[in-house]
């Protein structure tokens, strides 16, 4: 099916289900969402945005400007750090998702929208998502999903629609730079936060720092692992990440994967981990 005409399926979609909340964070599935969202219920819409201890800063602050780029009904909701996932537990997606859309549900329905909308889409499925099952047993609506759009398809409309995440590397919430059973301390989150713009800032794009305690394991895109091999700029590095807090700054030799911290888990692929 042509683009055009799936994203116009998409939008009646949403439009057959009348007014609508999104659950908006900023990365490239929930914008074109929110986009369609907007084309189909223009005033009859909201975007959601969850302000959580565990998502950086600066990702709340661009969910704010693209909103606001697009002209949508947008508000923040802030939302303490679940205490059911204080310590990280392995099912942390499932838990935090049946905690957080719980929440939006409410915050959706005060503002005059019964149906509440997120970004999954078609290649999700291929992934282990453990949050998908939250939002099945809470009757959220996936339309990406139901209208078949793959990851490659979102970016193609979203750059034709020239919307600016069209090209946005994919994101996840900072739990998942910390080893599972442990606990979380704001200090620390704050630290990964700040080691990623620093190297964000740099030229970086899909990077993580996977932290251990006082050890930074920087996971660089594959094809940026050579622009690295440089003493002046590993030195730059790593002598700003011993300034945040960390002792010891390393490199993952195999570079960036999905799941990157979960490695140990033999029973699944790096690349297909949440």
């Amino acid at each position: 099916m042509p683009l055009r005409d799936k994203y116009r399926r998409l939008v009646t979609s949403i439009r057959s289900r009348g007014p609508a909340a999104v659950a908006y964070s900023g990365g490239v599935d929930s914008t074109l969402l929110l986009r369609a969202a907007k084309d189909a219920l223009h005033d009859g819409m909201i975007a959601l945005t969850a302000d959580l201890p565990y998502m950086a800063r600066g990702e709340l602050h661009k969910a704010k400007v693209t909103a606001r780029s697009l002209s949508a009904r947008h508000r923040t909701v802030e939302i303490p750090f679940p205490d059911s996932i204080r310590f990280n537990p392995e099912e942390r997606c499932y838990l935090c998702k049946k905690h957080l859309f719980t929440i939006l549900i409410g915050e959706a329905a005060r503002a005059g929208c019964p149906v509440i909308l997120e970004g999954t889409n078609a290649d999700d499925l291929d992934d282990v998502r453990p949050g998908i099952r939250a939002l099945r047993e809470l009757g959220v609506v996936s339309p990406l999903l139901e209208t078949g759009f793959t990851k490659e398809d979102i970016r193609a409309v979203s750059k034709t629609l020239e919307l600016p995440t069209w090209h946005t590397p994919a994101g996840s919430c900072l739990l998942t730079r910390l080893p599972h059973d442990r606990e979380v301390t704001g200090e620390e989150l704050e630290r990964i936060e700040k080691s990623e713009e620093h190297l964000f800032d740099l030229g970086f794009r899909a990077v993580r720092v996977r932290s251990h305690g006082d050890i930074a394991r920087i996971e660089f895109a594959r094809g940026d692992r050579k622009k690295v091999f440089n003493e002046i700029l590993m030195d730059a590095i790593s002598r700003h990440l011993k300034f945040l807090g960390y002792r010891h700054v390393t490199m993952e030799l195999e570079g960036y994967t999905r799941g990157g911290m979960s490695a140990t888990d033999d029973a699944v692929p790096r690349e297909k981990r949440d």
